[in-house]
């Protein structure tokens, strides 16, 4: 009689390899987990320098070398069998784990996968040990090798006798960046322990982080500079729910298409489904639709209300309090971010990025020429270009308002100023007196004179002096040169920074790199030809040269010797050069070592008499007498650095008279920006450093203003 129903089936006992490789795919799932582990041990070891090597995105080979406390020899018979550990001894110390490993499943689950190779050192032994690994079994006995104080685990061919899971897992390309996103988020974490990652064979490394970095150093370098400048700090600690939260999130000012979430509970990478979806929820009131934030959370709870033991990754974990735990989180972070959206952060780049000024000037005056073409203009394409329109001085309260409005030809006659050349050296006043009679007249300085001074131009041809100016000339740039010659000036921002318009671009100007790059340029091209700035009181260069040295800017040390003998030294020094001063820079000093005259650079501008004795001091110290080119060179430098306009000042010419040169504002206006215009060969590297930055251009603005 035939019957329907199977015989039972005979339950058997697994073979012992059958078992370790299932425990084995449960526990490394692909290279990236594997790598998690053996970089969880190396801390676990106390390294601080923690280097991998990876091929095919680690399933050919997969070396992670470490300079951790190592591997003893008697332990290295059995480090690669499974449940053997050294950070567990009985199941009540799950309660207080606080270190990364404890199951002693990671090395074995490997071995069964893979062919596995240990070369380890501890401090105390005189030579590493290397051994051989398969099935968690040791091949051959342990040899003595070469080796550093450390580890190093080499794992090759991952899952050669596993080939369904090999074949499941994608191209080596995207096994390589989940390995990258592993070390990523754990150089972030431990930002005092250094990680190299790099490909095998290639020099460079996709990631590498240094010793002792901080956190936002190491999000910098490995996911950029625009996410580490807009991060936020947050912090918590609740006692009555036994946490403590410490993190970097991303502000309103920034987002992305992908959630980054870096998510540590007591230091073990995780992830957790509710705390992402609670901060998303935060971030939905402050980002655009479909936009995310990037999140870096260090939680640390006490081990006895947490249990890592929920996955075989530990991947996951449970913790007691979760839901009133990730409602603090939610709350600190949205405090955080309300308290940090009251206004939003612009920043300003160079000039020039890609291509140069002179391409982006010829692309604009091809532009303009297509508007001439046409009837009428588009708006974006208005240029302002009348002069007595209203000017950005107008809405600001600036002192002297009414000395501002004054035209440049209604500035004439002599200037007398009387600011002194130290706070502590108030009786030490200087006037200084300008006499229109000694002015040079080179044609480049006759633009901005009076038409009625006389013209006695020295020919100068000396060949240092030529080769200097010929230099000057070879780095002028064309594009940098026209937008300064035909540029609007809008007004100051403050003593260090200025805004002009040229063509449809708005520019920030950095007054004293500018302003130093012309003196120093009259200097060369009106060498033995410079006016006169005479002092009505002459000035001590003893003087000058001992409240230098009194000064904590001269960096002066008793190992340099005792002031008096350096002061005297300066006084000696520039006696000696006192003649060839006189006539090539116009810098008049007397047989009794007293200071009588300046150069005249530009009409109604005075520097700040406040440096003066820094003047003097490094015209001593930092200039070369010694060859002619260097010397002029050098001295030019200095003296431009003492003319340029300053950032800050505590002298505000309150004392000048009203026909003289009043406040920096107007010098600035009608003494430094005329002859920018007229004078100035602007070299290449101004738009390079910063001194001109382009922050707006109305084309740009009105496309931002048309998605409005």
């Amino acid at each position: 009689m035939m019957t329907d129903k199977k015989d039972a089936g005979v339950i058997r006992r697994l073979d012992e390899a059958v078992v370790n490789r299932i425990a084995a795919g449960e526990v490394i799932q692909r290279p990236a987990n594997a790598l998690k582990e053996m970089i969880e041990n190396s801390l676990d070891a106390g390294a601080t320098s923690i280097q991998i090597i990876i091929k095919e995105g680690g399933l050919k080979y997969l070396q992670i070398q470490d300079n951790g406390s190592g591997i003893q020899k008697e332990d290295m018979e059995i480090v690669c069998e499974r449940f053997t550990t050294s950070k567990l001894k009985k199941f009540e110390d799950l309660g207080s784990i606080v270190t990364y490993g404890f199951r002693g499943e990671a090395l074995a689950s490997i071995s069964h996968v893979a062919h596995v190779a240990i070369i380890s050192r501890t401090l105390d032994s005189k030579c590493a040990y290397r051994g051989c690994y398969s099935d968690g079994k040791l091949k051959d006995p342990v040899k003595p090798c070469a080796g550093n104080i450390g580890t190093q685990i080499t794992v090759e061919d991952l899952f050669y006798n596993v080939i369904t899971r090999r074949r499941a897992l994608r191209s080596p390309a995207e096994e390589f960046q989940k390995v990258v996103d592993v070390v990523s988020r754990y150089a972030i974490h431990n930002s005092g322990v250094g990680f190299t990652l790099k490909k095998q064979g290639d020099t460079s490394a996709e990631v590498k982080t240094p010793i002792g970095s901080t956190q936002i150093d190491n999000i910098r370098t490995i996911y950029g500079p625009p996410i580490a400048r807009e991060l936020l700090e947050v912090g918590r600690e609740d006692d009555r729910l036994s946490f403590k939260l410490r993190g970097l999130i991303s502000n309103a000012n920034y987002s992305t298409k992908k959630f980054t979430l870096l998510l540590f509970i007591n230091h073990r990478l995780v992830d957790s489904s509710s705390l992402r979806k609670a901060i998303e929820m935060v971030y939905a009131a402050y980002l655009p639709k479909n936009t995310h934030p990037f999140i870096y959370l260090s939680l640390e709870i006490a081990p006895q209300n947490i249990d890592v033991n929920v996955h075989p990754t530990k991947h996951e974990v449970r913790f007691l309090h979760e839901d009133e735990i990730i409602d603090e989180i939610q709350r600190t972070v949205d405090q955080k971010l309300l308290g940090a959206n009251a206004s939003r952060t612009y920043y300003t780049q160079t000039l020039i990025q890609t291509g140069t000024l002179a391409s982006k000037l010829e692309e604009n005056e091809r532009k303009d020429s297509k508007v001439e073409d046409q009837n009428k203009p588009y708006a974006h394409q208005l240029v302002r270009t009348d002069s007595r329109a209203r000017k950005m001085d107008e809405f600001l309260n600036l002192p002297s308002s009414s000395s501002l409005q004054r035209s440049e030809s209604g500035s004439t006659g002599q200037s007398d100023v009387v600011p002194s050349t130290s706070a502590a050296a108030s009786s030490h006043a200087t006037n200084i007196t300008v006499d229109d009679s000694s002015n040079g007249s080179s044609e480049r300085k006759s633009k901005s004179k009076k038409k009625s001074d006389p013209v006695t131009h020295h020919q100068i041809r000396l060949t240092s002096v030529a080769q200097l100016q010929k230099e000057i000339e070879k780095n002028s740039h064309p594009g940098t040169r026209e937008l300064l010659q035909n540029h609007t000036f809008v007004g100051c921002i403050d003593r260090q920074w200025t805004l002009i318009q040229h063509q449809t671009q708005l520019y920030m100007c950095n007054i004293t790199r500018l302003s130093k790059e012309l003196f120093y340029q009259i200097l060369m091209f009106d060498f033995g030809n410079l006016g006169l700035m005479k002092l009505s009181e002459k000035a001590s260069l003893y003087e000058l040269a001992m409240l230098a040295l009194e000064s904590p800017a001269s960096g002066w040390t008793p190992d340099d010797g005792p002031k008096h003998d350096l002061a005297t030294y300066v006084v000696s020094l520039l006696t000696s050069k006192a003649e060839m001063l006189s006539d090539y820079f116009s810098l008049e000093i007397d047989r009794d070592g007293c200071l009588c005259s300046l150069p005249l650079l530009l009409e109604k501008y005075v520097p700040d008499v406040e440096t003066l004795p820094m003047y003097i001091l490094r015209l001593a110290t930092e200039v070369d007498w010694e060859v002619e080119r260097n010397c002029f060179e050098t001295f030019a430098r200095e003296t431009s650095e003492f003319f340029a306009m300053k950032k800050t000042s505590t002298t505000e010419q309150a004392d000048f008279d009203d026909e003289s040169v009043t406040s920096w504002q107007w010098m600035v206006e009608y003494a430094i920006f005329p002859a920018v215009r007229s004078m100035m060969l602007p070299p290449k590297r101004l738009t390079e450093d910063g001194t001109l930055l382009q922050i707006a251009c109305l084309p740009d603005l009105y496309k931002v203003f048309e998605r409005c």
